[in-house]
């Protein structure tokens, strides 16, 4: 073996060693470069380094979007705009730079089933993962089931801890199961532990005056959810027809009345600094 097989060698072991991966991939090819064009040992130096750099971002990325759990990877890019009611482009791509989560703030979206509402959440929590953001995806239902398990087993103060150290948790299909009052308390709790301090997005295919019956009946619970999370939220309203009925060719039954901004005042104040 040469003694230029031998070098590589160790410096991808030390490489290794340092957990340094991008300059293990990376070293021989900048090498050769670097005879070829004449770097001085600082230029050399500096690539090498730069890449070992990106290579973190990348998995950093990528960690983060692991630890979402999304159901699946959606983008804004893959949204049809034109096919959605209420959905403003420049909006979305606002809300895409992450401005809002480093200010506490939340996101609404709600509508009827099948118009989009999860594939906006699941893309702007993709854009937060990729600014090395924590994000947390959860169905609703799984989210109060997995509450309600952690305090059968006297682990919900950690399980709420975790929850309490995401960025950004999105809460999913509010309104497709209603939660016992026990179940609507530990979300609530969820939900008010994070007001002003860390953001929460929210999807829900029903309006905001049926939102008690999602919480076990209790009206009074759920006006004080509704007031936080109005105080500083973005309320978007996704109309139209289902896009799998569009598929089949079918007619979607809006079985489900949209809310709107409008609704808010009649369960939520509405000089909270609510925002369309």
């Amino acid at each position: 073996m040469s003694s230029t097989a031998i070098i590589a060698d160790v410096i991808r072991t030390h490489a290794r060693q340092l957990k340094m991966p991008g300059l293990a991939r990376s070293f021989a090819a900048l090498a050769r470069q670097s005879r070829e064009e004449h770097w001085s040992h600082e230029d050399y130096l500096q690539e090498v380094l730069a890449v070992e750099v990106a290579s973190r971002a990348e998995s950093a990325v990528k960690q983060r979007l692991r630890s979402a759990a999304f159901p699946d990877l959606k983008t804004l890019d893959q949204f049809d705009f034109s096919a959605t009611d209420g959905v403003s482009a420049s909006k979305l791509a606002e809300l895409a730079r992450c401005d809002w989560i480093a200010k506490g703030e939340n996101v609404l979206f709600a509508g009827p089933i099948g118009t989009g509402k999860t594939h906006l959440a699941i893309s702007l929590g993709v854009e937060a993962a990729r600014q090395r953001l924590r994000v947390a995806f959860w169905r609703a239902a799984d989210l109060v089931r997995t509450l309600i398990e952690a305090r059968d087993a006297k682990e919900l103060g950690r399980h709420m801890r975790r929850l309490e150290n995401v960025d950004l948790i999105i809460v999913d299909e509010v309104g497709f199961v209603p939660f016992d009052r026990v179940g609507g308390e530990l979300l609530f709790n969820v939900l008010a532990a994070r007001h002003g301090r860390r953001s929460v997005l929210i999807t829900s295919n029903l309006s905001f005056a049926e939102w008690p019956r999602v919480f076990g009946g209790d009206e009074k619970l759920t006006l004080a959810l509704l007031d936080r999370l109005a105080e500083n939220s973005t309320v978007i309203t996704t109309k139209g027809k289902s896009y799998r009925m569009r598929k089949r060719g079918t007619v979607a039954s809006a079985d489900a009345a949209p809310a709107t901004p409008a609704d808010v005042p009649s369960v939520a104040h509405p000089d909270k600094g609510q925002k369309g």
